[in-house]
Order: C-alpha cells, then structure tokens, then sequence
C-alpha cells in the first residue's frame, strides 16, 4: 500500500489522540470493522495493511483484533483479507483495558523504534 511505511504528523496525532481519549473519531460515519477469529487464518495481511493514521488492527496472543475506536470503518483490511474475515461491526462495544495497554505498548515501541533509527541515521543538515 501507497501509506506503507509514512503517515502524515497531522494524522499520528489524530490517532495519538483517540488512543489518549480511547474513543473514535465523530467524524467516522462507518462502523468499525471486526475480525471473525474462527474464519482467520492469522496472516496478518490485514495488520500490515491497514492505513497507519487508524493503525487498529493488532496481533493479539494468536488472535488478530480490530480495536473499534481506531478503525474508522474503511475497506483496505476487507480488500487485502486472503479469506474474507473481516465485517462491518454495526454492534461494536468499547475495548476493554487489556487490550487498550496492549495498544499503549505498541505506540510506545513504535516511538522508540523510531527514535533510535533517527539516532543512527540523523538527517543530513546543509
């Protein structure tokens, strides 16, 4: 995907945002998505797919989840799905705080990942 391995600051701080206030976007006129765990395979082809200003699908022990808040309901995890799993959750309930510090620790990792490969590779001033 075009978005793979770059998102705009603009959008890593809408999605730090709705990670703070654990709640989705009231901009979002589609539902989450969801993941049929007996249907998945675990390819995690959705999970490197999806957009990374929602960034809402997660490894999950040997689930893969869709957290509701950060899905705003596109279709690039339905497009990219080798076995068609995923479906709209008009019923979704909020997730609950496991899950959430499963989040949190993500978000951290990603920022020190990031930090060190700008430690290594600072840009090059003029």
């Amino acid at each position: 995907m075009p978005w793979k391995d770059r998102a705009p600051p603009r959008a890593s701080a809408a999605r730090s945002e709705r990670i703070a206030t654990r709640s989705r976007s009231d901009t979002w006129k589609k539902p989450p998505r969801r993941i049929e765990s007996s249907e998945c395979i675990a390819c995690d082809t959705c999970v490197r797919n999806c957009p990374p200003d929602f960034g809402a699908i997660f490894d999950c022990g040997l689930d893969v989840v869709i957290v509701p808040e950060l899905c705003s309901g596109c279709p690039v995890c339905v497009m990219v799905c080798p076995v068609d799993c995923i479906y709209v959750d008009e019923e979704w309930s909020p997730t609950d705080n496991d899950m959430w510090n499963h989040v949190e620790l993500t978000v951290d990792v990603n920022q020190h990942q990031k930090n060190q490969h700008q430690e290594k590779h600072p840009p090059k001033t003029k």
